[in-house]
């Protein structure tokens, strides 16, 4: 049995706290759109200060800091899409037909996560469901967000068959 779309959770948990003004006015705008097809929430949890220069190490530190932060925010019955650098990469209407099986199979909490600088910890990778990669360009965490949350919402408006720019 399908889903309603008040019934559908999205997530969006996010390493670091956005800063830059025009970051947010977009994502703020497309989370607006958005709640006409879902409930979305963003969380933001603390980045670890880190050296320009990591060693091997502190970088792994980091990520595992991070990525307990990451996975308390998660419950047990929540569908996880890590972005990450190996992941699949999806078309737009890709990512619009997943999340409409989603929902049609019962999986109304899906978190998405993007990691900080340095990336998303083992434990967070094991923990997810899918790995999804928009690029094999390097973007900041910061824009992606932009992006990822822009692509929510176009998936939404392929899924009603609603006009969206191709």
């Amino acid at each position: 049995m399908r889903k309603g779309l008040d019934e559908v959770n999205i997530t969006l948990i996010n390493v670091g706290k956005l800063k830059e003004k025009y970051l947010k006015q977009g994502i703020e705008e497309y989370t607006k759109r958005l709640n006409a097809y879902a409930n979305i929430q963003i969380i933001e949890v603390a980045d670890e200060k880190a050296p320009e220069n990591m060693s091997e190490l502190e970088m792994l530190q980091v990520k595992e800091k991070e990525g307990e932060r990451i996975l308390s925010k998660l419950s047990t019955d929540t569908y996880v899409i890590a972005l990450a650098i190996k992941g699949k990469k999806w078309s737009s209407e890709r990512l619009a037909k997943e999340l409409d099986n989603l929902a049609t199979y019962g999986k109304s909490k899906i978190a998405f996560v993007i990691g900080g600088s340095v990336g998303l910890s083992d434990a967070v990778l094991q923990r997810a469901d899918e790995h999804l990669s928009f690029s094999d360009m390097t973007f900041p965490h910061q824009l992606i967000r932009l992006i990822l949350v822009e692509q929510i919402y176009r998936a939404f408006r392929i899924n009603r068959n609603e006009p969206y720019h191709k």
